[in-house]
């Protein structure tokens, strides 16, 4: 299971531990990942995620997950996201034809 947001594609980051001699040692910065079931309300089912802190703020601030979904680009989600993002857009063809 890698450390990456499945919905913004947040993941580790590198950096330097600096002491108070200057010293440089390498570290890892690791997200703030959290397992959450989301609702969908135009498919009216929950999906569990493995999304940030970061993007759970964004997803309410957005007004759900199907909102969410229909903004970000493709290349950010993963392949679950990618799924659930493609049938909201079919739901949503299918309801104005």
């Amino acid at each position: 299971m890698s450390r990456r947001c499945e919905l913004t594609g947040k993941s580790v980051q590198s950096g330097n531990n600096v002491s108070h001699a200057h010293n440089k040692t390498r570290r890892r910065f690791l997200p703030n990942l959290c397992n959450v079931s989301l609702q969908s309300e135009s498919l009216g089912r929950k999906f569990n995620l493995r999304v940030s802190a970061h993007a759970l703020r964004s997803v309410e601030h957005r007004g759900g997950l199907d909102e969410f979904l229909i903004k970000a680009r493709k290349t950010e989600l993963s392949i679950a996201a990618r799924r659930i993002k493609r049938e909201i857009e079919k739901k949503a063809a299918a309801a104005t034809a």
